[in-house]
């Protein structure tokens, strides 16, 4: 099966390793992790500037999704 991330981003369930709200970036670890992903080039914003809701990591991308953490759970169900 398939989740839509938004936009036009569908990415496999498998491949989903963490559904984050963006608040979590709050811990030092997850910033660091996150930095650390911004540099290299693996995040993609799938959403307007500023109307970011939920990091959705995979296992070879980050993306920023204007959807919440709740509806992606229910969407995944």
């Amino acid at each position: 099966m398939f989740l839509h991330l938004g936009g036009d981003v569908i990415v496999p369930k498998k491949d989903i390793v963490a559904i984050l709200d963006i608040r979590s970036q709050s811990s030092a670890i997850t910033r660091e992790f996150l930095d650390m992903a911004k540099d290299e080039g693996f995040i993609v914003n799938i959403s307007e500037p500023g109307k970011e809701k939920t990091y959705i990591i995979t296992g070879s991308e980050i993306y920023l999704s204007p959807i919440s953490c709740t509806t992606l759970k229910k969407r995944a169900l």
